[in-house]
């Protein structure tokens, strides 16, 4: 299953980032226990990749084993008149595992429609778009451990999702499987959906930037990192965009092939010949201005993989 020196730039959405040293891709569970025990054995390190919509990797690559699920079963279990359980294996994709939902009468996960990557990047992320997260549908998940290659049924709970988070952030297990409880729908209700999945579909291609990017690079703050209040209300803001937009970055902000995309001032965008240096210079060069002009350090919500030293702002500047 194992390949040695696998370019990694044509598997994330940035394009950029050197070779995996290793690099597998396992399509059940007992391939991923098998490549764990082989890491545990031979003390390679491991990332496990998804549909890399949401990360930037080091232009030196990854000195370690690269794990790139490819478990694509998706089956549902009708439980009463309303209700529907999805199983979706962890190399799924979001938009595959949509359509098979609209396609069987069953809704909830369309709220997500228009966003790349799969289910194990989704449930590690806790997707969110407007008002929902992927936590308000997911109900348990099969994971697989790190160090034993063992794997265990857990319930929602233990995944501890929260905003941009869960429990699988720890590195400690991994996701092979998910649930979704869901509603079951009449043929016009899913004809509605599927009305809405288009439209969602064409306004996010509209607002957003859709190729060689992360989306967000950094995450929101949380209430009690900032002061200023929306007006008129005493809600914090906490849109980390707010605080780009008036600095006026917003497709004016380049380094290299690097710029901040003219429709959305929190999206980094490679225009092709971009390296991840011109990527994490740009983004320490939005957190510099941030923290002069509001005194708040913006952190990514991109995770940056396979950088030997942290490459961002962790601290207010001096």
């Amino acid at each position: 299953m194992i390949k040695k020196n696998i370019p990694l730039n044509d598997k994330n959405w940035f394009a950029t980032g050197g070779p995996a040293k290793l690099f597998a891709e396992p399509t059940n569970q007992q391939e991923f226990a098998q490549l764990l025990v082989y890491a545990q054995k031979n003390n390679e390190n491991i990332f496990v990749l998804g549909g890399g919509a949401n990360v930037l990797i080091s232009d030196e690559g990854f000195d370690g084993l690269v794990v790139r699920p490819k478990i694509e079963t998706i089956s549902h279990k009708t439980i009463d008149d309303k209700t529907v359980i999805v199983s979706a294996g962890s190399g799924v994709q979001m938009p595959k595992l949509i359509n098979y939902c609209l396609q069987n009468n069953i809704l909830g996960l369309e709220e997500f429609s228009g966003i790349p990557g799969t289910i194990g990047g989704a449930v590690y992320n806790n997707m969110h778009y407007f008002q929902f997260c992927l936590s308000d549908f997911f109900s348990g998940g099969t994971i697989i451990n790190k160090n034993t290659g063992t794997i265990e049924k857990k319930p929602k709970e233990w995944f501890s999702m929260g905003y941009d988070d869960s429990k699988l952030h720890d590195k400690k297990k991994y996701l092979i499987n998910a649930q979704f409880k869901l509603k079951k729908a009449t043929d016009l209700e899913t004809a509605y959906a599927k009305g809405r999945n288009k439209e969602m579909i064409r306004h996010r291609h509209a607002r957003y930037p859709t190729a060689r990017t992360c989306g967000c690079f950094f995450r929101n703050f949380a209430p009690e990192e900032v002061k200023l209040t929306i007006a008129g209300t005493d809600r914090k803001m906490i849109y980390v965009a707010y605080y780009l937009d008036k600095l006026g970055v917003k497709g004016e902000l380049t380094i290299g092939e690097a710029v901040v995309s003219h429709q959305h001032a929190n999206m980094l965008v490679n225009k092709g010949g971009a390296t991840s240096a011109d990527l994490i210079a740009l983004a320490r060069k939005m957190q510099e201005m941030v923290y002069k002009k509001f005194g708040i350090l913006p952190q990514p919500e991109c995770e940056l993989v396979g950088f030997k030293q942290y490459p961002l702002l962790i601290k207010p500047l001096k």
